[in-house]
């Protein structure tokens, strides 16, 4: 005859493990230090600023239409 299971602890089980894994990705995605958010905001402030140098057209100003 087969062991018994209880499946309420199975299914606790199951759950705390993903909560576990969702709590590595959480850590890794939004567990940085303030240096690093300063460095990636400046990046991007570049990366834009590049961007907006290399426009053909201004698309801001509103031109009568043709």
């Amino acid at each position: 005859m087969g062991d018994l299971v209880n499946l309420n602890k199975f299914r606790k089980a199951k759950q705390r493990r993903n909560q576990d894994a969702q709590a590595t990705i959480n850590r890794e995605k939004f567990g940085r230090s303030k240096a690093d958010k300063d460095r990636d905001q400046q990046q991007r402030e570049r990366q834009d600023r590049s961007l907006d140098g290399s426009k053909l057209k201004d698309e801001d100003k509103d031109e009568p239409a043709r």
